[in-house]
């Protein structure tokens, strides 16, 4: 596992690198407003009041979009539910006088970790909501006795490219831990060399 940790380190680095930055101070889960934001594979219920044919419980396909009846594919990744539903409510507008939508999401599927390298159980983890880097360690059973703790890379995925924060364990113990212990967002990467 420790080849592969450095593999996916070394291939980031060697794609111009992931942008070295450091911990986000305070990046709160699922985005900054604290709303949560719809993604790939969650379930969704749209109801349509008094319009029994036109409501769905559909899933978030994996390219972002749901299939409604009239409305064919709709986007829904990236929206909160609340957004979502004005969207269909004036796509709605089209075929149904004065249409009432709801938009419940049944179930997060979206959010999702991966811990690779020098712990105990690496994997991908399903998560149902917000975790800080050290809740993620944990349920990747702790870090082995060979971890690099001073040298701990979390990659995060955005519009600009790679991210790359750097985490050091032993710093826990200061008086600005939470700083460090920052909340991961979906698809985020933890390495630990």
């Amino acid at each position: 596992m420790p080849a592969l940790c450095c593999l996916v380190l070394a291939a980031a680095l060697a794609q111009g690198g992931p942008a070295d930055v450091p911990a986000p101070a305070a990046a709160p889960a699922p985005d900054a407003s604290g709303r949560y934001r719809i993604g790939p594979e969650d379930l969704l219920e749209i109801d349509v009041w008094n319009r029994a044919e036109l409501s769905r419980k559909v899933p978030v396909r994996p390219d972002g979009r749901i299939s409604l009846p009239l409305l064919n594919d709709v986007e829904a990744a990236g929206l909160t539910p609340m957004e979502l539903r004005e969207v269909l409510l004036k796509r709605l507008a089209e075929y149904v006088a004065a249409p009432e939508v709801s938009v419940i999401v049944t179930e997060v599927r979206s959010f999702r970790v991966s811990v690779l390298g020098e712990v105990a159980k690496p994997g991908r983890f399903e998560l149902k909501s917000a975790v800080r880097l050290v809740d993620a360690l944990a349920m990747a059973g702790g870090l082995t006795q060979y971890a690099s703790r001073s040298n701990i890379v979390v990659l995060r995925p955005s519009r600009d490219g790679l991210l790359s924060f750097h985490f050091d364990y032993a710093k826990l113990r200061a008086a600005d831990a939470r700083a460090i212990n920052f909340f991961l967002q979906p698809d985020d990467v933890l390495l630990v060399p």
